[in-house]
């Protein structure tokens, strides 16, 4: 199995980070984690595209995790050969999002019906609410949601992906809590997003003082990753941005209470996922 970040990025805009997307590559395809801006550019740029997802996980309808769901849709379905339903699995509201998107498209859908003569089927998107449990088995590749805690923001879920001995697991926007803790238990790989409390303190914004209530910075990451057993913490999402030259201060940040190896992701940041020796 290999973990591909395919967008690094956060809510706000930069020229070298995608929005948050992540694929995880199995022994049956590739399976994508989150929507965020770029992600299909992202995609290509790791040799694969919105036709080849075996389906798409996300962990809350945030926009910046969700803004390009849309463009998965109309990609999937206007550069299939046939007709190939794009499977959506998320939190209580997901199946809504997609209905919702797809009336968003439709008047684009009917330009291209109307164009291509050899394009005789709409889009069909398969969209499940999902909030614990297993959710998608195939082969050897199983993926279990569990709830996480991104309060007001609710119900949000985290994966577990289990591919034969070894495991990644996907947080999402999160606070420590339980619900994450089962997921992450004897994990290879956990994939979290972080803040860094001491910038954003410093900063002083208000909108910026209001995301401290709800997300995880890189010593809550940490400690979870610690606490559960974790091999590897692959740090994504960064807020605020990761200046240059001070990348060294979040992976000493998560090394000061975390003794596995630590990631801070880059767009196309590929981790090699080898089973935990417990």
């Amino acid at each position: 199995m290999q973990v591909v970040i395919l967008g690094s990025g956060s809510p706000i805009p930069a020229p070298d980070r995608a929005g948050p997307s992540t694929l995880v590559r199995t022994s049956v395809g590739d399976l994508l984690f989150d929507a965020g801006r770029g992600v299909s550019m992202r995609a290509a740029g790791a040799l694969s595209s919105p036709g080849a997802f075996q389906a798409v996980f996300l962990t809350h309808l945030h926009s910046d995790h969700v803004t390009d769901l849309n463009d998965l849709i109309t990609t999937r379905w206007a550069m299939s050969l046939a007709p190939n339903p794009l499977t959506v699995y998320g939190p209580v509201g997901t199946v809504a999002l997609v209905a919702a998107t797809e009336a968003m498209l439709e008047t684009d859908i009917g330009y291209r019906l109307a164009h291509h003569e050899d394009l005789t089927w709409r889009p069909a998107t398969v969209a499940t609410d999902v909030a614990a449990g297993v959710v998608f088995e195939q082969g050897d590749v199983r993926v279990t949601a569990g709830p996480t805690d991104h309060a007001p923001v609710h119900p949000t879920v985290g994966y577990r992906i289990d591919d034969g001995d070894a495991s990644v697991v996907i947080a999402g926007d999160t606070v420590p809590c339980d619900g994450l803790d089962r997921l992450c238990d004897g994990a290879d790989v956990l994939v979290h997003t972080v803040i860094r409390r001491d910038q954003i303190e410093a900063l002083g914004l208000p909108r910026l003082l209001d995301v401290l209530d709800y997300h995880s910075s890189v010593p809550d990451a940490a400690r979870t990753a610690a606490r559960t057993g974790v091999g590897t913490l692959v740090l994504t999402h960064m807020v605020p941005p990761v200046q240059p030259g001070t990348e060294h201060e979040w992976i000493d940040q998560a090394q000061s209470e975390f003794g596995g190896t630590v990631v801070l992701s880059e767009d196309l940041t590929a981790v090699e996922v080898t089973p935990t020796v417990q």
